[in-house]
C-alpha cells in the first residue's frame, strides 16, 4: 500500500502531462463520460495501437484512479519502457505464463476492491481495422465477476494510423452490472458476449483511413507488436489465427 501512495504524485503528473501533450498533436474527444458509474468498475476497451492506453489516461476523469492491466512482463525493472511505465504507477503487470492465473486474478481484484478503475484491452492483440473488434478473452468478465463490480465497454477509434491533427475518439458504452453473480463459465460467457456486442456497436460508424506518410507509419508502429504478420507466422498457419472465445476454452 505504501508503494501505491508513493506512486500517486507520479500518476497525477503523468495524467496532467498526457492531458496537455496529446492534444497538441492529435484532436482528442470523449463521448459518454457522463455514463461512467462511480468506482470501482472495470473498463474493457478495444485495442488498435500502442497509443490507446495513453488516450484513456489523457481523457479519463481526474477524480477516478485509473490502472492499466499489463504488460506481460516478469520484471518491470528490465528495460527503459518497463521502468518508465512502472514509474507512473499505472500498470498492473501480468506474468506471461498459464501458471500465473491465480496471482494475476489476485492483482486485478485487489485494484478493484480498493475502489479504483481497472482498464483491460480485452482482445489480447491489436486489431487491424477501426471497425473490427477481435473476439474478446474471458479475463475482463472473469475479473469483474470475481470483484463484483460493473464492467464498462469503451471504444477508441482513430489510432489505427497516426498523423498530425488526427481525430481520435473515445466513446463510453453502457455499464453492465455483474449483479453479484458468481464467476461461472456460463456467467463469464454471457458477460463476454454482452461486452463484445457493445464494443462492435460503438466502433461500427468509424471509417478506415489510408496509411499516412513515412513519419506517420513509423509513429504508428513505434511500439506495436504484430507477430502474426511475420513470415514464420504466415508459414505456420494455413488459416488466419482466431483468438478463442470463452466457449472454446
Amino acid at each position: 500500500m505504501s508503494g501505491a501512495l508513493a506512486a500517486e504524485p507520479r500518476y497525477r503528473f503523468t495524467c496532467a502531462a498526457l492531458g496537455l501533450l496529446l492534444p497538441t498533436y492529435f484532436r482528442l474527444r470523449a463521448e459518454g463520460l457522463e455514463r461512467l458509474p462511480a468506482p470501482p468498475y472495470l473498463v474493457c476497451f478495444n485495442h488498435l495501437n500502442w497509443l490507446d492506453p495513453f488516450v484513456l489516461v489523457a481523457l479519463w476523469p481526474r477524480d477516478q484512479r485509473l490502472f492499466i492491466f499489463g504488460p506481460a512482463e516478469e520484471d518491470m525493472k528490465v528495460g527503459v519502457k518497463n521502468r518508465l511505465m512502472s514509474w507512473t504507477g499505472m500498470p498492473v503487470p501480468v506474468k506471461p505464463g498459464k501458471n500465473d492465473l491465480v496471482e494475476t486474478t489476485r492483482r486485478a481484484v485487489l485494484v478493484l476492491t480498493g475502489g479504483n478503475v481497472l482498464a483491460i484491452a480485452g482482445e489480447g492483440r491489436l486489431s487491424e481495422s477501426e471497425r473490427e473488434v477481435m473476439p474478446l478473452h474471458a479475463g475482463p468478465a472473469y475479473f469483474a465477476l470475481r470483484a463484483g463490480v460493473p464492467i464498462v465497454p469503451v471504444a477508441i477509434n482513430g489510432t489505427r494510423w497516426l498523423r498530425f491533427g488526427k481525430p481520435i475518439r473515445l466513446r463510453v458504452g453502457t455499464a453492465i452490472p455483474t449483479g453479484g453473480a458468481r464467476a461461472t463459465r456460463q456467467h463469464v460467457g454471457r458477460l463476454t458476449r454482452d461486452i463484445q456486442a457493445q464494443l462492435e456497436a460503438l466502433v461500427r460508424d468509424y471509417p478506415d483511413e489510408e496509411p499516412p506518410g513515412p513519419f506517420g507509419r513509423w509513429l504508428t508502429e513505434l511500439f506495436n507488436e504484430r507477430p502474426w504478420r511475420t513470415a514464420e507466422a504466415k508459414l505456420g498457419a494455413s488459416v488466419p489465427h482466431r483468438w478463442r472465445t470463452t466457449e472454446e476454452r
